[in-house]
């Protein structure tokens, strides 16, 4: 019997989407599931940005784009980072993917070699140990729990570096934590890194403009790492763009053509009529994403109050992204009538047939006595489906 490879079979399967195809299954056979799991906007991408996306098809942007992305999304790109971040890059240190998830899994593949470690602080987001995996890394998890409000600190980092670490994978605002670094933070951080030159941060900064406590602070802005610090982003969460599949990394320059030079290889440059919708996106009025960000912080609030009122849940006021991470350990181990709730997969498995509310099990994410829910839905179904969650939880015992 022929077999996949072992780069593959050694590949865990996304905890996120497989929960997502598990609710829309039960949708299927009728029942009302409130899918609290994906990782999306529920908003429409903005007008203006489909009107681009319509012109360009009219324009006969249908041929083979430049594999590390079109000249003037890229120019976009960099006057974006100079305005809003403060960061200075040229075009050819830019680097346009399907997806941020490309960028990521881009800048692995092209920095990793067997056995290189890479340190990921849990909880993180699913994708990253497999990526490692994948490159051939191997992963060194630093755990942050929610009394640190699942942030690491600078002595963590410290005692988690060895000779064989090749990278950092940071990721603020978090998913899936909604967990912010502050400035301070950021520069505690920076300075571990900075002792150790052959050390590179991938910091992974796409909910950058979902975030409820000012502006948002990269990184890349402090001088002693920013040659070695690879700034990956893209459209899909700000403008609601998750299916246009747009991401960029901005990077050194050794680092950018190393990852064009992959690209070239195995998907070529990106769709051409995503870019030049890209490329409205940041250049055109930015209302939208405010509009979106406020419409985020208050089901964030609605939802922390719905939560606050559950018995033995942990649930920390996350600054970013549009996600909680409640810690629920006091509900494992409990039963309702004969089905037992063993761990964290059991109570996500639970939560979906029982409550029919989709989450995700925080095992994914490295967390196991947490789940995480999107609060990317409407008001009215936030309450729904937290009023479903506290019911389904109220039907465990202890035997």
């Amino acid at each position: 019997m022929t077999q996949v490879s072992e780069r593959i079979a050694n590949l865990s399967p996304s905890e996120t989407l497989a929960m997502s195809q598990k609710s829309s299954e039960l949708q299927a056979k009728g029942i009302d599931v409130i899918n609290l799991s994906v990782g999306e906007p529920d908003f429409f991408t903005p007008d203006s940005v489909k009107k681009a996306a319509k012109q360009a098809i009219d324009d006969n942007f249908s041929f083979y784009s430049p594999v590390a992305g079109y000249p003037d999304l890229r120019k976009a790109i960099v006057a974006k980072l100079k305005h809003e971040n403060g960061l200075d890059y040229t075009t050819d240190q830019i680097v346009v993917s399907n997806g941020a998830k490309q960028s990521v899994c881009n800048v692995l593949l092209s920095i990793l070699n067997p056995g290189d470690e890479v340190i990921v602080p849990a909880p993180y987001w699913v994708s990253y140990v497999e990526m490692v995996k994948l490159a051939g890394g191997t992963n060194v998890v630093i755990t942050a729990g929610i009394e640190q409000d699942f942030k690491i600190t600078p002595s963590q980092l410290e005692a988690a570096i060895t000779p064989r670490t090749k990278a950092l994978i940071l990721c603020s605002p978090s998913n899936p934590t909604g967990s912010v670094y502050t400035r301070e933070e950021l520069q505690g951080l920076a300075q571990t890194v900075a002792g150790h030159p052959e050390m590179i941060v991938l910091s992974d900064e796409i909910y950058e403009h979902i975030q409820y406590a000012g502006k948002h602070e990269s990184i890349a802005r402090f001088a002693e790492i920013a040659d070695r610090v690879v700034v990956i982003n893209g459209v899909s969460k700000a403008y609601a763009m998750t299916g246009w599949r747009i991401g960029y990394i901005a990077a050194p320059l050794w680092i950018a053509k190393a990852t064009a030079k992959l690209q070239g290889q195995y998907t070529s440059g990106p769709c051409s009529i995503a870019q030049k919708a890209a490329v409205a996106a940041l250049t055109g009025d930015q209302q939208c994403v405010e509009d979106m960000r406020q419409a985020f912080l208050r089901r964030r609030d609605l939802a922390l109050r719905l939560l606050g009122k559950i018995p033995d849940i942990k649930v920390n006021r996350p600054l970013g992204a549009f996600y909680l991470f409640p810690e629920v350990g006091a509900y494992l181990g409990k039963s309702a009538g004969a089905r037992r709730v063993n761990d964290i997969a059991d109570l996500a498995m639970y939560l979906l047939e029982v409550g029919h509310v989709a989450a995700v099990s925080g095992a994914a994410f490295g967390a196991p006595t947490c789940i995480r829910l999107s609060y990317a839905t409407s008001d009215d179904r936030l309450v729904e489906a937290i009023g479903r969650i506290r019911e389904a939880l109220a039907k465990l015992f202890s035997e």
